[in-house]
């Protein structure tokens, strides 16, 4: 990949993006990992700092991803909040489940729900768009939360792998610190993206390893019988439904 000829075409297309849409700038979840600290990096570089805002929405999280997250704004310059959401969450958790016993998926779940709700609220107030983190790593194989991470108005990094999130990364200055980081969406504590990939495939993963089996795969490149591919497929087909748009009878 030239990844400065990438970066000018991400560029463009944002800036396109928000001109289009006739809003005022942008709105950003800044989790502390690489993902949502390259994608207001690629902001900021499209509109300016003063066109970039950013939430830092901890939900009983640890105290080093507001760390960092906050490291990342004020490398970039842009102005930021910290809304902590964690008694939020647990009123209304609370009232949902009326006492039963919730499976932990769908309490990891409500989290990122949550703050697409508070993106939302601001983007609205501020007439900002809400930028997607999303990569092609996790997004091929569905691992987001429908209408949590997944509930944004573009995304500019779905098209890159991980691998390549992190050359960018680097190409742009993000901080090491942020671009060595294991990857974790912060569900609960102890949590990483390559454990919870693993656990819904079968076998060990990696992120290297993951890139190298979708980009097999979606090449046709691929030994069909191998059972880590078949799994692979699965999980693909299963998530299906998470980039589609809902199903719907046209009308006869």
């Amino acid at each position: 990949m030239d990844i400065k000829a990438e970066v000018d075409r991400i560029i463009h297309f944002i800036k396109d993006i928000v001109q289009k849409s006739k809003t005022e700038g942008i709105i950003i979840g800044l989790s502390g990992g690489i993902d949502s600290s390259l994608t207001a990096t690629l902001c900021v570089r499209a509109l300016g700092k003063e066109k970039v805002f950013a939430l830092i929405l901890p939900c009983h999280s640890a105290p080093e991803d507001v760390e960092d997250a906050t490291l990342v704004a004020n490398h970039l310059g842009i102005k930021f909040k910290i809304i902590d959401i964690s008694e939020a969450y647990d009123i209304f958790l609370a009232a949902l489940s009326q006492g039963q016993e919730i499976s932990d998926l769908a309490k990891a779940n409500l989290k990122p729900r949550l703050r697409m709700c508070s993106l939302y609220f601001y983007a609205n107030h501020m007439n900002y768009l809400v930028a997607g983190t999303g990569n092609k790593s996790e997004d091929e194989i569905g691992y987001f939360t429908k209408y949590g991470d997944g509930g944004v108005d573009f995304l500019p990094i779905q098209h890159l792998y991980k691998r390549e999130v992190r050359e960018m990364a680097r190409f742009l200055n993000v901080p090491e610190k942020i671009v060595k980081r294991k990857p974790t969406a912060g569900l609960w504590e102890g949590q990483t993206d390559e454990d919870e990939i693993t656990n819904q495939l079968g076998f060990p993963v990696t992120y290297e390893v993951l890139d190298e089996m979708l980009d097999k795969l979606i090449n046709n490149r691929y030994d069909p019988t191998d059972e880590k591919y078949q799994k692979l497929i699965e999980l693909r087909e299963k998530n299906k439904h998470k980039l589609q748009v809902p199903p719907a009878l046209k009308r006869e």
